[in-house]
């Protein structure tokens, strides 16, 4: 073998995976087909990517949050300073276009009390280079500007086919986009409906920009149109037919026809520095794996961009999945762990698209779709409705089945204190199995784990996985989640 896994796309997801991957012991070769990272369209404002609960706690449990916090464009917590002037209104999320206030949060609820709410708004530029940062650091190899163009997948491994050679691997997993090339060569099916409406994002130069100005979404019978929150960014949202040439430039007559049929307006673009097209297309992979391959992110699901949750969602996979995968490479990962990848995450991504299709529906410019949505936006005016919509958003209504009873089990691990003085997500960034306990009888049930496990003083016989779930209490077995101790291992 080469390396040990073949990760195909450096965008956020594929990077993230190869730091999971190589906190778990794997060796990873990342291969991009662009060899150019850096666009005018992922570093502006249009590039933002919100970071929702989840993905905030990996980052935090990782030890990258701050410095994820430090490149934000924005970030509010509960309890905290949001970055906004207090006489303004802070917003949290929204649904559909329906803005969500932080103060109607309920203050006493568990989840929003226990976990980061969120890591703010950053631009995919910024992001990408702090986990490609972390990723080279940690002794992955990222490779740009060559593509994975077939693969060729046996009992013992796969073979990535790219321009400049076969790469012979242990494992190949499919982080290269919604078109993936991974997906297709695998033979996995992706179902799912068309696309409803088109979306144009693009910022844009004025023959007079007072023609269009600053402000929030207008809503017409044909769809929705915003300038802002920067001057020049253009965003328009248009039900009916899907343009075809998804790839090619976005123009600015492009742009101005947009708005002349939604709004009527002529608006006097001049030039577009950069531009984007996306749709509400719904797809989720029949399964992700296929033997020795694997999908991610995009590749696995795809979905309208509302609400944010594209990014979080394919996060989620990665931080998932890379110490399951590292588990198989290294030899000790218990039967059915690496299959559990996609028994855990195909309902999750399930429940996003029905959350993201339910906002496409929400989003139709028709009457009685207008009526509709008063009596949702005067229920998210609400403290009960507002904590549920931001919650189930934020990715903490969701959690994992397990068979363990205890009641944490399948959530995120909450940030117990310890007997030593730290706190468990701070002990969290080598990516190992934790069992929290005071018991003398667990700690000899751990030891012959040393390798893969650490035991941490303190309250709750807790058994935490390397993604920060929790796996359960004392079952007093630890086989089904570690698999056979490093003294019988094979």
């Amino acid at each position: 073998m080469d390396v040990d896994v073949v990760v195909a796309g450096a965008g956020p997801v594929g990077l993230m995976l190869a730091c999971e991957l190589r906190l778990g012991g794997a060796s990873v070769q990342v291969l991009e087909r662009r060899a150019d990272r850096a666009t005018a369209l992922k570093a502006g404002a249009m590039g933002a990517r919100s970071v929702n609960a989840p993905t905030a706690d990996a980052f935090r449990r990782r030890g990258l949050l701050d410095e994820v916090r430090r490149a934000a464009l924005m970030w509010f917590e509960p309890g905290g300073e949001p970055d906004t002037p207090p006489e303004e209104p802070v917003f949290v999320g929204h649904f559909a276009g329906i803005p969500i206030r932080a103060d109607l949060l309920d203050p006493a609820d568990p989840d929003l009390a226990a976990y980061t709410l969120g890591g703010g708004a950053i631009s995919q530029l910024d992001l990408e280079t702090i986990l490609e940062a972390r990723a080279l650091a940690l002794g992955a190899a990222v490779r740009r500007g060559v593509a994975l163009t077939d693969l060729e997948a046996d009992a013992e491994g796969v073979t990535a086919v790219t321009e400049d050679g076969p790469i012979r691997a242990g494992w190949l997993v499919g982080c290269d986009g919604g078109r993936s090339t991974v997906r297709r060569r695998a033979g996995i099916a992706f179902p799912g409906t068309d696309a409803e409406f088109a979306g144009r994002q693009a910022m844009v130069e004025f023959a007079d920009p007072a023609r269009l100005p600053l402000g929030d979404w207008v809503r017409t019978e044909r769809g929705a149109y915003v300038h802002g929150p920067v001057p020049g960014r253009i965003h328009t949202v248009e039900y009916g037919p899907v343009p075809a040439a998804r790839e090619a430039p976005v123009t600015a007559e492009e742009m101005n026809e947009s708005l002349r049929r939604i709004a009527g307006i002529d608006a006097g673009i001049t030039a577009v520095r950069a531009g984007t097209r996306y749709t509400d297309a719904t797809r989720q992979a029949a399964t992700y794996r296929a033997g020795r391959v694997l999908l991610a992110g995009d590749a696995a699901h795809i979905h309208s961009p509302a609400g944010g949750q594209g990014m979080n969602l394919g996060l989620g996979d990665a931080v998932n999945l890379g110490w399951k995968l590292a588990a198989a490479v290294r030899g000790w990962a218990p039967d059915g762990l690496l299959d559990s990848y996609t028994a855990e995450r195909h309902p999750i991504g399930a429940w996003v698209q029905g959350w993201s299709d339910a906002q496409t529906a929400l989003g139709r410019p028709d009457g009685r779709t207008a009526a509709l949505r008063a009596v949702v936006a005067d229920l998210l005016g609400t403290r009960p409705a507002a904590t549920y919509v931001v919650k189930q958003i934020s990715g903490l209504g969701r959690g994992y089945g397990t068979r363990d009873g205890h009641p944490l089990a399948g959530r995120l691990a909450p940030d117990l204190p310890l007997d030593d003085g730290t706190t468990l997500s701070a002990r969290c960034e080598e990516a190992r199995f934790l069992l929290v306990t005071r018991d003398p009888r667990l700690r000899e049930l751990a030891a012959p784990y040393a390798d893969r496990l650490t035991v941490l003083p303190g309250p709750g016989d807790l058994l935490v996985r390397p993604d920060g779930y929790v796996a359960g209490g004392d079952a007093g077995d630890l086989t089904p989640w570690l698999g056979l101790p490093s003294t019988r291992a094979a």
